[in-house]
């Protein structure tokens, strides 16, 4: 289980000069561990919400997160812009999730990767659990099931230690109570989506982001697009997935905060025309998290929401719901 780190492309020289001419600039002076983060936070660059929000939690008042992609981003087509690139080169590291998750940004990364250390911590994650589909691409929605996304605290308080050795304990203290929160949240999503009626057990989105949270709870899932955004939700998908909810006489099916519900629409209308009627459950929070200061501004609160969304929309009970406030470890 080796975190994957990107390493310079040939392309690195020529990004950076065009850089240079359009007006960003970078130091490439490197700091040192320990004296020169002694009383400043380490300044921490992360692509997804997901990644941010258990940064900050490992971290604390040690470090300050930029994240790029804010709520409602898809960050399967997310294009970095010139401040991404000066944030990043302006950063103590800089974390991803991989697995292609971050699309175009991808190489970007790489290109950046013999300025700064750039981790993909999706990749730091036992290969044994990951969902490949018909091509052996890796599914990266990875964070759907909280039992495996809890995997990457160790690697980022490793990844802290580095550059602030003096920190290194009160990074395990807050990625010990990081998984106790976690795991409590894990095991009510089980029970949760457990106590759904077997024949309503279904659960259809926008795209394919939700098969480890299925593997985790015991759902069986279907996306109306696949693992990316970019790809196209053919007529005969459409049509199969029309005839399933008719056939099982499905209730309700679940937008996404990152993706447009045009999909969804053409699967209620479609649905209507046949004489079925199925409603929209809710909103679910797949590729991005909610607004920051809301609950579901976190990794916890944006999944409580699924579990709950998902459980009460079809039919469960979401009692009982543990709602962790953050309780981190400072230095």
């Amino acid at each position: 289980m080796t975190c994957r780190r990107t390493y310079q492309s040939w392309q690195s020289s020529l990004l950076i000069a065009l850089l240079i001419l359009s007006g960003c600039s970078s130091s490439t002076t490197e700091k040192k561990p320990t004296e020169a983060f002694a009383d400043t936070p380490l300044q921490i660059v992360t692509t997804v919400g997901m990644i941010a929000d258990m940064v900050r939690e490992v971290g604390g008042k040690s470090v300050t997160v930029t994240q790029l992609m804010g709520p409602g981003v898809d960050p399967h087509l997310y294009k970095p812009n010139r401040d991404d690139i000066q944030s990043i080169l302006d950063s103590d590291l800089v974390f991803f999730a991989g697995h292609h998750l971050e699309g175009k940004m991808t190489a970007t990364l790489e290109k950046l990767s013999n300025q700064k250390t750039v981790i993909a911590l999706a990749e730091c994650l036992d290969e044994s659990l990951l969902i490949r589909d018909e091509q052996s691409q890796v599914d990266p929605h990875l964070w759907m099931d909280i039992s495996i996304w809890s995997g990457i605290l160790d690697p980022i308080a490793k990844e802290l230690a580095k550059l602030m050795p003096q920190q290194a304990d009160t990074f395990d203290k807050n990625v010990i109570r990081m998984k106790e929160q976690l795991g409590e949240l894990h095991r009510y999503g089980q029970k949760a989506i457990g106590s759904i009626p077997k024949g309503q057990r279904i659960l259809i989105t926008s795209h394919d982001a939700f098969r480890y949270f299925g593997r985790a709870y015991n759902i069986e899932v279907e996306g109306i697009q696949g693992l990316s955004t970019e790809s196209e939700a053919g007529l005969q998908r459409i049509n199969e997935l029309v005839d399933m909810l008719s056939n099982r006489k499905v209730q309700a099916i679940f937008i996404e905060s990152s993706v447009p519900q045009k999909n969804v629409d053409s699967l209620i209308e479609g649905s209507k025309a046949g004489g079925h009627q199925v409603s929209i459950g809710g909103e679910l929070y797949s590729d991005a998290m909610g607004e920051p200061e809301s609950p579901e501004g976190t990794y916890l609160g944006m999944m409580a929401h699924n579990l709950s969304t998902v459980t009460r929309a079809l039919g469960g009970s979401d009692e009982d719901l543990p709602l962790a406030e953050s309780n981190i470890e400072q230095p």
